[in-house]
C-alpha cells in the first residue's frame, strides 16, 4: 500500500499551482503541435564552448590529416559545466488549462448549452488511483468541464463493468470516456477488453486498439495518449526542430513508449525505441538529439548516456528511500536528473514536468471532443428547426 507521504509526493508530481498564462492565438492540433512559447527556467549564462586552441597544440592540431577518424569522446565528469535548461510542465499545463477555459467561455458565449463532459470510471478504492482521480477532476471543474466520477465495488465483475462503460458510451452529455488503471477487483477484469470497450470517439485516453492503430498509421485525427502528446509539447517549446533529429524512445508501453514513438515519426523524426532486449543502451541513448525515458526504473539514464545538447523528456515517476524525508521516500525519475543537467540542453524535472502535462492534455482531448460531437450535431439540429 503506498504511504501518505508517496501519496503527498504524486500531488506535488502533478501539481499545478503555477499562476495562468495566455496562450498564442492559434491553437494545436493533436498530432502536429505548432511551436508554443518557450517554458524554461532560464540559467544565468549562455550554453557557450570555447573554441580556441592554444598556439603551442596549433602545430600538431593542423598536422592531422583530414582522413583521421576522431571518436565522439563520452561526457567527462559534471563540472564546471552550465546546467539544462528546465522544462516546466507545471507552467506549460496552466497555460493548456488556460486557453481551454477561455475555449470553453468563447463557445458558451454563442452556445451556453455547451459543457464538455468527461466520465472518469474507477473499480475498487486503490488511494493512488485516487490521488490522480482528484486531480483530474479539480482541474475539470477550474477550466469549465463536467466531470463525473463512477466509482464501482471490488465486487463488481467485468460484465458489470462493461454495461457500465456501454452506458456511459450513449450518453450524449459525456463526450470522453477514462478507465482508471489498474482496475481493483474480487473478480478478474480484462483491462484490454473495458479498454476497447469505450468507444474510439470517447476515447480521450487513446488507449483503445482503434486509437492506436490509426495513430501507428500516420492518421492525425485520431486521439493521442495524454503524456506522448505532453511529452510532445515540451518538447516544441525548446525550439528544437524535430523534423531530421534523431529521437530515442526508451519503453515500448502501449499507453507511453510505443504512442511516443509514433507521434515523433509523423513528426519527421527518425526513430529508435529501446527495450529490456536492446544491445548496447547507453551507446544508442548517445546518438539521440531528442531522448525520452519511458521504462519505470529509477535514475537508469547516466549522465554518460546522453549526448551533448540533447533534450531529455522524462517520464518516469519511481520512489526510493530517502531518510532525509518525512515519509522515507522521495520521487525520481528514469533519468539521473543531476548527472543529466550537466550534459542536455534542456530536461523534464521529477515531479513537476510530464505528470502536470498528462492532466492538461486529457482535459484538452476532451475539449476537442466535445466541439467535434457539436460540429456533429449542428446540421440535425438547423433541419429540426426548420
Amino acid at each position: 500500500m503506498t504511504s501518505r507521504g508517496a501519496l503527498r509526493s504524486l500531488q506535488r508530481h502533478f501539481s499545478t499551482t503555477a499562476p495562468l498564462a495566455s496562450w498564442e492565438a492559434n491553437g494545436a492540433s493533436q498530432i502536429h503541435i505548432p511551436s508554443p512559447p518557450k517554458i524554461v527556467a532560464q540559467v544565468p549564462n549562455s550554453r557557450q564552448a570555447s573554441t580556441t586552441i592554444p598556439n603551442h597544440v596549433q602545430s600538431v592540431v593542423h598536422s592531422v590529416s583530414s582522413a583521421t577518424t576522431i571518436p565522439t569522446p563520452v561526457p567527462p565528469a559534471f563540472t564546471d559545466v552550465i546546467p539544462a535548461s528546465l522544462l516546466d510542465g507545471v507552467v506549460a499545463a496552466s497555460e493548456i488549462r488556460q486557453r481551454i477555459k477561455e475555449d470553453v467561455a468563447q463557445i458558451q458565449t454563442q452556445d451556453p448549452t455547451f459543457i464538455p463532459g468527461l466520465a472518469i470510471v474507477q473499480v475498487g478504492n486503490r488511494e493512488d488511483s485516487n490521488v490522480y482521480i482528484r486531480m483530474k477532476m479539480k482541474n475539470a471543474k477550474d477550466v469549465g468541464i463536467y466531470a463525473q466520477h463512477l466509482r464501482l465495488p471490488r465486487t463488481t465483475s467485468q460484465q458489470q463493468l462493461l454495461e457500465e462503460i456501454e452506458r456511459l458510451n450513449n450518453e450524449d452529455t459525456i463526450h470522453g470516456i477514462i478507465l482508471q488503471l489498474p482496475p481493483e477487483s474480487d473478480e478478474s477484469i480484462n483491462s484490454l477488453l473495458a479498454t476497447n470497450a469505450i468507444v474510439a470517439e470517447k476515447d480521450v485516453d487513446g488507449l483503445t486498439d482503434e486509437n492506436a492503430g490509426r495513430l501507428s498509421r500516420g492518421d492525425t485525427s485520431c486521439i493521442v495518449p495524454c503524456t506522448p502528446l505532453g511529452c510532445m509539447d515540451l518538447i516544441k517549446r525548446t525550439g528544437v526542430q524535430v523534423r531530421g533529429s534523431s529521437a530515442v524512445v526508451l519503453g515500448r508501453s502501449k499507453i507511453v513508449g510505443s504512442p511516443m514513438a509514433d507521434l515523433l515519426v509523423w513528426n519527421d523524426a527518425t526513430v529508435t525505441k529501446c527495450h529490456s532486449r536492446t544491445r548496447d543502451l547507453a551507446g544508442v541513448c548517445r546518438q539521440a538529439d531528442i531522448l525520452v525515458a519511458a521504462v519505470g526504473r529509477a535514475e537508469m539514464v547516466k549522465g554518460d548516456w546522453i549526448k551533448p545538447g540533447a533534450v531529455v523528456i522524462d517520464c518516469g515517476i519511481n520512489a526510493i528511500p530517502d531518510v532525509t524525508k518525512k515519509s522515507g521516500q522521495r520521487l525520481v525519475g528514469d533519468v539521473h536528473f543531476s548527472e543529466a543537467m550537466g550534459v542536455a540542453s534542456h530536461i523534464t524535472p521529477v515531479p513537476g514536468g510530464v505528470g502536470p502535462m498528462t492532466v492538461a492534455l486529457l482535459l484538452k482531448n476532451t475539449l476537442e471532443n466535445a466541439k467535434k460531437f457539436k460540429a456533429k450535431s449542428l446540421p440535425y439540429l438547423i433541419l429540426g428547426n426548420r
